[in-house]
């Protein structure tokens, strides 16, 4: 897979509550990935930029609400999410990123 590519796949940590739960409990971390990003290509992804072994790779695709702000109406956007299960063993640190 393309380097430049796979740098662009992976657009954000979550970082809420329910996430944190599900790091704990499960062992997995939560990103906001593309739209058009592969279980493939996320788990290349991963692997190359914190230097970890991706277990499994789980995706959902997360249709935007909507919303009023008055009289108008609103969108939010949609968001495609990754919950990636790390091998045993495994740390991912968020401060240590190349």
């Amino acid at each position: 897979m393309n380097a430049e590519r796979l740098l662009q796949i992976i657009l954000a940590p979550i970082v809420t509550e329910k996430a944190t739960m599900v790091a704990e409990k499960n062992q997995q971390i939560a990103f906001r990935v593309a739209p058009d990003a592969t279980k493939a290509e996320i788990k290349a992804a991963v692997e190359q930029l914190f230097k970890v072994e991706v277990d499994s790779v789980q995706v959902l695709n997360q249709a935007g609400k909507e919303k009023r702000f008055g009289r108008f109406i609103g969108r939010r956007r949609n968001v495609r999410k990754a919950y990636v299960s790390l091998k045993a063993g495994q740390e991912l640190d968020f401060s240590e990123v190349n």
